[in-house]
């Protein structure tokens, strides 16, 4: 394997031991200010000394003057380093020093002769951490999205879009945790391995425990834990889970991402609805995406969406009947349209009369994620789901085939997902028989979590529930075609053959 060191800076490395300076140590200069705050007061402080630490990204000048650009987390400066204002072990480092290298410079604040404000080093100059790797081309970033993804290191510091952005995604989560803590929810951590998967429909990762020589799965929701509390007397929880689906990798899917999912005690999916709404809109707002007026406007893949609230509801029978052509509960029409638009469906060839309600309206759903929800603009709530493929909702008490269940759907993807919560015992046992029961399904569990009905007959009390994918949110609110755009370190594909190296800026 060879080592990422490039040869010239190897003998950089070399000639900053020679002059017996430390290429890497531990401790930085104290008082260390940020380049924009000292921009942002330099008429209260011009002419005094001042400490910037920061990573090199341009320099100019050579002989007895050099000038530096110096990036911090805030922005950028300039240091103006003179053979006759510093030492001259100090000055000597020069010779030593790449782009990419981070350093301290303390001197006097104040501005150049074409006017911009400077940091002129004359008490201490020094090399923090020596880089052995050439940054990309003139700072532009990387090229190549395949690149940035797995190098995003680089990408976040050649790129100030890139870096923004990730930041705004900080806001918005706290922009939301703000939401939940002002509703006087308690947030929570909850097992990532579980002997049981369950809490939604997906293939698990598969791991061993050695001590207990136990099979475990990382959750592919917090869901099942989370709804204990409420039976332990926690009436608000929230958590900001990550999870595991074993699936593939697509402009919308990463097999560990973020969600957040919250409950509450004596409410129901209607409650849950109106603070879904909430949590999207202070997140659009920490965006960014708020104008003077106090309307709230994403653009995501070339359409704008309106978030100001509130926002749509319709029902998904109603939802059904306009995008899809038929009645979802008129078996013969629905299998007609499977004909039609799912021809390798594996229930194609079954006669829909004999379908159990499971299977039947998962069949439905199928239809439904493929010609409604492409068509519903968003921002929208979906409601009143079949009940027989919600099996931790509750039955809608005017008609027992559908479920107090919604969806949030925006830029033609599902956001969220919320029901009224399931407490009988009974009925929920039941509901994880037949789950386990459907052979077919390769995503149903395949063991009734025994532990979460009896939880259940302890009596959990009224309550609703919900699941938001955060990193789906972030991407319309950023305007970012795929989800890995979002992911700090998202999982990709085995590289095949090697790398191109990155450019040398110098």
């Amino acid at each position: 394997m060879t080592a990422p060191f490039h040869p010239d800076r190897l003998q950089k490395l070399a000639d900053l031991r020679e002059l017996g300076a430390d290429p890497y140590p531990a401790r930085s200069p104290e008082g260390r200010e940020l380049g924009a705050d000292l921009i942002a007061a330099f008429a209260q402080r011009e002419g005094q000394q001042v400490t910037i630490c920061g990573r090199v990204t341009g320099r100019r000048g050579y002989g007895k003057l050099a000038f530096l650009d110096v990036v911090d987390e805030s922005g950028r400066i300039q240091a103006v380093l003179q053979k006759d204002r510093l030492s001259a072990e100090d000055f000597a480092l020069l010779k030593a020093l790449n782009l990419g290298d981070f350093v301290s410079v303390t001197g006097e604040l104040a501005t150049t002769g074409k006017g911009e404000i400077s940091v002129f080093g004359d008490s201490d100059f020094t090399i923090l951490t020596k880089a052995l790797e050439n940054p990309p081309e003139k700072w532009y970033g990387l090229a190549d999205a395949e690149q940035r993804a797995r190098r995003r290191y680089v990408d976040l510091f050649s790129n100030e879009e890139v870096r923004q952005d990730f930041l705004r995604r900080t806001r918005i989560i706290q922009a939301m945790r703000a939401v939940f803590l002002e509703h006087g929810y308690h947030e929570v951590e909850t097992p990532v391995l579980h002997p049981i998967y369950g809490g939604a429909n997906a293939r698990p990762f598969v791991t061993h425990h050695n001590a207990l020589d136990m099979q475990l799965y990382l959750r592919i929701a917090p869901e099942l834990y989370l709804k204990r509390l409420l039976v332990g007397g926690i009436e608000r929880v929230f958590e900001f889970a990550r999870v595991f689906r074993n699936e593939g990798l697509s402009p919308r899917h990463n097999p560990e991402f973020t969600m957040v999912e919250f409950y509450e005690a004596y409410t129901d999916y209607l409650g849950m609805l109106e603070l879904t709404e909430q949590l999207v809109v202070a997140g659009a707002r920490a965006a960014g995406l708020e104008a003077e007026d106090g309307t709230i406007c994403a653009e995501f893949r070339g359409q704008s969406y309106n978030l100001t609230p509130p926002f749509q509801r319709v029902r998904y029978a109603d939802a059904f009947v306009e995008h899809a052509g038929c009645d979802p509960t008129d078996r013969a029409a629905v299998w007609q349209l499977l004909a039609q638009t799912l021809p390798e469906h594996p229930q194609r060839q079954a006669d829909p009369a004999q379908l159990g309600d499971y299977s039947y309206w998962k069949t439905v759903n199928d239809l439904f994620e493929e010609k409604v929800e492409t068509a519903l603009p968003g921002p929208v709530f979906v409601y009143d789901y079949p009940a027989a493929i919600c099996p931790l909702a509750k039955p809608s008490a005017d008609d027992p085939v559908w479920a107090e269940r919604f969806e949030f759907f925006l830029g033609g993807m599902e956001l969220a997902n919320a029901f009224s919560e399931l407490n009988d015992p009974q009925l929920q046992l039941a509901k994880f028989e037949e789950q386990v029961a459907d052979k077919d399904d390769p995503e149903a569990p395949n063991e009734v979590d025994l532990d979460y009905v009896r939880a259940l007959a302890y009596g959990m009390p009224p309550a609703g529930g919900c699941g938001i994918g955060i990193d789906r949110l972030i991407m319309v609110l950023l305007n970012k075609d795929t989800i890995r755009d979002v992911l700090l370190f998202p999982h990709m594909r085995p590289e095949a053959g090697t790398e191109d190296e990155p450019g040398d800026a110098e």
